[in-house]
């Protein structure tokens, strides 16, 4: 019986999902009701609960008490082939670009707070849960597209108060890092953790996305070359829906191309 509602499921989102990659529901159109779509498709509800759960989670729709089922505008899928190399200009340092060679845009005002740090920055920069703890905050996206990374750095206490600075809003030339490194932490080194998550609901609002999307989290730990301990933790969240990361493999020595002998079955 769960097989074969499963199957059911399956085939019920399939033929949605059709419909809305061919145009015939089209950006903010709705849907059929869960009555019609469960007459229509000759089933209960449970199954088209379960049918539309797949098609959220995919982000190609809303479902919404007012609202109804409505089919979600779907932003560009940027291909991103990221690096490991810190570069820098006269503005400060350059991390490796999700949409490189394209110009960036800041949706709303960048905020510094303080806040109460949440538990995985907490454990990146080693921070009881809960401190007190500068926060930056930027939503930002390439020219013309809606919001494509929420970034949340913070900055440990201790840092604050060698470089008082870190914790305004205009930090001057080269930002909050060259207020640290200033400081007596240069020069610093970073890591980085990627793993995915389902958003908050906070951060599913701030970048318009489906709440049932899973999200790419990259946390940027750096860390001071006089304490070796972590100074700051950058965490950048990326709608799931919105990035490809796409990598070059290369051939060890191991592997390297030689002319072979052909093989040869002995008949």
């Amino acid at each position: 019986m769960l097989m074969a509602m499963s199957t059911q499921r399956e085939r019920i989102a399939a033929d949605l999902r059709h419909r809305i990659e061919t145009g015939e529901y089209r950006p903010g159109d709705r849907l059929p009701t869960y009555e019609e779509l469960a007459a229509h498709y000759g089933t209960g509800h449970a199954t088209i609960q379960a049918a539309l759960r797949i098609l959220r989670t995919e982000g190609l729709i809303s479902v919404r008490k007012r609202a109804g089922i409505t089919v979600r505008e779907r932003p560009p899928v940027h291909l991103v082939q990221r690096g490991t190399t810190v570069q820098r200009d006269r503005h400060g340092y350059l991390f490796p670009g999700w949409v490189p060679n394209k110009p960036w845009q800041t949706h709303g005002r960048p905020r510094v707070s303080v806040e109460e740090i949440p538990a995985r920055p907490a454990e990146l920069l080693d921070v009881d849960q809960g401190t007190p703890v500068v926060r930056r905050r930027r939503i930002t996206s390439p020219v013309g597209e809606p919001p494509f990374q929420l970034a949340d750095t913070w900055i440990h206490p201790t840092v604050v108060e060698d470089a008082p600075r870190t914790a305004e809003r205009d930090t001057g030339p080269g930002g909050y890092l060259d207020r640290i490194e200033e400081s007596g932490h240069g020069p610093l080194s970073w890591t980085e953790h990627t793993r995915t998550r389902m958003p908050t609901t906070e951060e599913a609002h701030l970048l318009g996305m489906a709440d049932a999307m899973p999200v790419l989290e990259i946390a940027r730990v750096g860390t001071s070359a006089r304490t070796n301990a972590p100074v700051e933790v950058t965490i950048c969240i990326i709608p799931g829906d919105r990035v490809e990361l796409v990598t070059r493999l290369r051939r060890a020595p191991s592997a390297r191309w030689r002319d072979r002998p052909a093989h040869h079955d002995g008949s």
